[in-house]
């Protein structure tokens, strides 16, 4: 049997070099209608733009009917059509490759060239809870989601603010964010007196407030910086004590050596700052007050990162929602106390009086919270819905922790019955027969879900951090998309086929196949759920 992992992007370069020279012509299928007679498209409009008369040459449908390389899935025919040139893949093969060696498809690979570090930046955790808003909520949201694809793919990731305020800290546990805390500040002496140089004294002999150390202009490096995206209004920063303090832990993080010693070597430049990309994670709120503190790192530190990037989150609105902006606790809950109520609802009684089920809750809480807020792009504006919420609501956290649960109570109803002797102990997956998997829903979740799976993380992680320009985009909404889609693909499967089926000997192979590739699903799931912080659920 070939080795190695399929990859739609192998796959897809082989079929466009197969068409000859020219931009890319092909593109995966995805909707379960199309999927039913085609895996792999090639439009008739793209084949007129290459072809002339839209005939494609024979040379050509060879060339694609015998596709072969590393990474390429086999093909079994290709065919002319009126949508196009249409391309099948060899199902029961493709099953075997994949669902044989299902850690490759979940696990995100550490790269063969090591990743620079990054460090991110998050102003609102310098913050208490109290004065988080939610559009300060869902940077800090983004950044621990961005970090943890990131370290997933072998990146060292520097988190700065440490958190000081304890209550913060609580409440980044309860949100089960994973951030860095410090009892003390890093010493922002030697910038302070880098300030002092500048002014000797306040100007026209003005007093100065406490803790205010002057005003420094950033005008010269604004218009230096006029392509980049830095707004014209920005001219002078009032520099405190407390700014320091925060450059100096920005400071103090890319002077670190990386955790990686390979990486260290490969990324450290002459500036001293060990090659460290830094991405600043801020509200829109916080944009204009981030570039001042960017520019002011640069006017102080000779040695600042020159490629510093920020990611802005777009604001947040809770429709219907009068008096004042809800702050990140009271949105917390707000849906604590929904949850609560719908799963009262569904299994009755008084669920607080179980510590497992208060655990179990808090996690479902957490996990609409996420998916609320990262569902759509982080540059793009929010606006959420101030109802309630239901497992049956197909675009929610609930919704996705309910069907990760589901496919838990499967393998433990497997495992009882294997127990009772009503089924044999799962057979070596070398032995299975994947070409019982027949349903086109099985063909659906590999295709779509286990396949593309790394090839989606990886889209996560791409900071096009060389990009020219300040800010950064990042692709933060795929994985809960994903999740969703996933949960939708699954939850109409597991309704219509029967996983679990009678016990006769008959069944089994059928039953092993559709176990094995439920299997990879739910690593694809915990996967994915760990990208978010959320732990997967054995019951809701």
């Amino acid at each position: 049997m070939a080795t190695g992992r399929l990859g739609v992007g192998e796959t897809l370069g082989a079929l466009n070099a197969a068409v000859g020279p020219g931009g890319p012509v092909w593109f995966k299928e995805t909707h379960a209608r199309h999927l039913r007679v085609r895996d792999f498209l090639a439009p008739q409009r793209a084949l007129r733009a290459r072809f002339g008369d839209g005939q494609v040459p024979e040379r050509v449908l060879r060339a694609v009917a015998c596709l072969q390389g590393p990474g390429v899935a086999p093909v079994l025919r290709c065919a002319p059509t009126p949508a196009g040139l249409s391309l099948q893949l060899h199902r029961p093969a493709v099953f075997e490759r994949v669902l044989g060696a299902v850690a490759a498809y979940v696990t995100p690979a550490k790269p063969a060239s090591p990743s620079p570090p990054v460090v991110l930046h998050c102003p609102a955790l310098s913050r208490s809870p109290g004065a988080l808003g939610l559009s300060r909520l869902r940077a800090v949201l983004v950044a621990d989601h961005l970090a943890r694809a990131l370290r997933a793919h072998g990146v060292c990731v520097r988190l700065v603010p440490p958190v000081r305020d304890p209550h913060m800290s609580a409440f980044l546990q309860k949100l089960r964010v994973d951030w860095p805390t410090a009892l003390e500040r890093a010493s922002p002496e030697a910038l302070k007196n880098r300030v002092l140089a500048e002014f000797s004294s306040a100007p026209n002999g003005e007093t100065l407030p406490p803790g205010v150390l002057g005003r420094l202009c950033l005008k010269e490096l604004v218009e230096q910086g006029r392509g980049a995206g830095y707004d014209p209004n920005v001219d002078h920063c009032v520099v405190t004590e407390d700014l320091l303090s925060v450059l100096a832990d920005l400071q103090e993080a890319v002077r670190q050596r990386p955790e990686d010693s390979h990486s260290s070597l490969v990324w450290a430049p002459d500036d001293g700052s060990h090659g460290y990309k830094v991405v600043h994670v801020v509200s829109c709120e916080e944009e204009f007050q981030q570039q001042k503190l960017d520019l002011l790192w640069r006017k102080l530190d000779d040695q600042a990162p020159l490629g510093q990037k920020h990611l802005v989150c777009g604001p947040v609105k809770v429709a219907d929602v009068p008096g004042p902006l809800m702050t990140a606790p009271e949105f917390y809950e707000l849906r604590h106390v929904q949850v609560c109520e719908t799963s009262a609802l569904k299994h009755g009684g008084d669920l607080a009086q179980d510590p497992a089920w208060m655990e179990t809750l808090g996690i479902l809480s957490v996990a609409t919270i996420k998916f609320e807020m990262l569902s759509t792009a982080p540059q793009c504006p929010l606006l959420l819905t101030n109802s309630s919420i239901s497992t049956k609501g197909t675009k929610s956290g609930t919704f996705v922790m309910y069907n990760c649960a589901r496919l838990a109570t499967l393998f433990e109803s497997y495992e009882r019955s294997m127990e009772q002797g009503l089924y044999p102990p799962f057979p070596p997956v070398s032995s299975l027969d994947f070409s019982l998997l027949r349903d086109e829903g099985e063909w659906l979740l590999l295709f779509n879900s286990v396949l593309p799976f790394l090839d989606l993380l990886s889209q996560t992680v791409s900071l096009a951090s060389t990009a020219p320009g300040l800010h950064v985009p990042a692709r933060t909404e795929m994985v809960c998309k994903f999740l969703v889609q996933l949960s939708m693909d699954f939850s109409s499967y597991y309704n219509r086929i029967h996983v679990l089926g009678e016990p006769r000997p008959h069944l089994f192979g059928q039953m092993f196949a559709r176990l094995q590739l439920l299997r990879a699903i739910r690593e694809v799931f915990h996967t994915g759920l760990a990208m978010l912080g959320l732990p997967p659920l054995s019951h809701i």
